[in-house]
Order: C-alpha cells, then structure tokens, then sequence
C-alpha cells in the first residue's frame, strides 16, 4: 500500500484490432480532447472498435473514435460523439509513420485509451491486415492454450 501508484488506467481497450491486424510496432499518443470529453473518459464512455488513425498536413488525427456525450451537463456545452480528434505524437514519430503509411500500405488503429498521470493517452499500432487463414490461425492458437491451461489446472 505504500508504494506509489503511477496513474495507469486503462480507459477502453480495442482487443478487435489485434485480431484483424498484425501488429508491427505501437506509439503512445496524447489525444487534444475538450472538457466533457474528459468527464466522459472518466465514466469510461469510449468505444475505440471503428476508429483509425490519420496522418493528413503533418499533423496525426483520430477518426470514427466514440466518446459518448456527457450526461450531466446540457446538449449546449457538449461534444459530438464521432468529432475527429488530434493526436499529439512528435514531428519525428509523424515522419517515420507518413512513411511507413504510405510505402507500405499499413493501417494506425488505436489499440487502448489510458490515463497516465492524469493524461489521457491513446496507444497506437501500426497493422498489416490479416487474410482470412491468420485469423483462424489465430484462432485456433487460442484455443489450443486454453486446452492446455485446462489441462494442467486437473493436476
């Protein structure tokens, strides 16, 4: 009880993407939100399944993430769930992605939404799409684990 918490929180978690896409590498990403976004995070009102990420004037964007608007205040002062929202990452991590984007033809998908110290932070992966027989192969490895686990838990 005395060590000290650094703030990890884990928001909302896209466990879709790593079953359509092969993940290559992962960036972490601040997100510019506005206020009843926040207060709408912290209820945990996030859906990230459709949402991508976008590379368009040099500058990172998140499309398609669902914040829900927040219950307490009014229709005035809240945000629209679907708005597109930018993505804080350095000017060297936006170059080395718009290459990698664009040569080879891979795909930015938000894979969890956390807080760290306070932030709210997005994590990144930059995914090669699966064809249909990697999926069951993926599958079909889950479920030979569980068999496995199954197993070693009757003795």
């Amino acid at each position: 009880m005395g060590e000290k918490d650094d703030g990890f929180k884990i928001i909302s978690d896209n466990r879709q993407a790593r079953y359509l896409y092969e993940i290559l590498e992962t960036y972490e990403a601040g997100i510019e939100l506005v206020g009843t976004e926040v207060k709408s995070i912290r209820a945990g009102r996030v859906n990230l399944r459709d949402a991508y990420g976008l590379i368009r004037n040099g500058e990172a964007w998140l499309l398609n993430g669902h914040i829900s608007p927040y219950q307490a205040s009014g229709d005035y002062f809240n945000h629209d769930p679907r708005r597109t929202r930018k993505l804080l990452l350095k000017r060297k991590e936006i170059s080395k992605l718009v290459g990698q984007l664009e040569q080879q033809g891979l795909t930015l998908v938000p894979l969890k939404m956390y807080f760290k110290r306070g932030w709210v932070k997005v994590s990144l992966g930059l995914g090669r799409g699966k064809k249909l027989h990697d999926k069951r192969e993926a599958i079909k490895e889950r479920d030979d684990k569980r068999q496995m686990q199954r197993a070693l838990k009757q003795f």
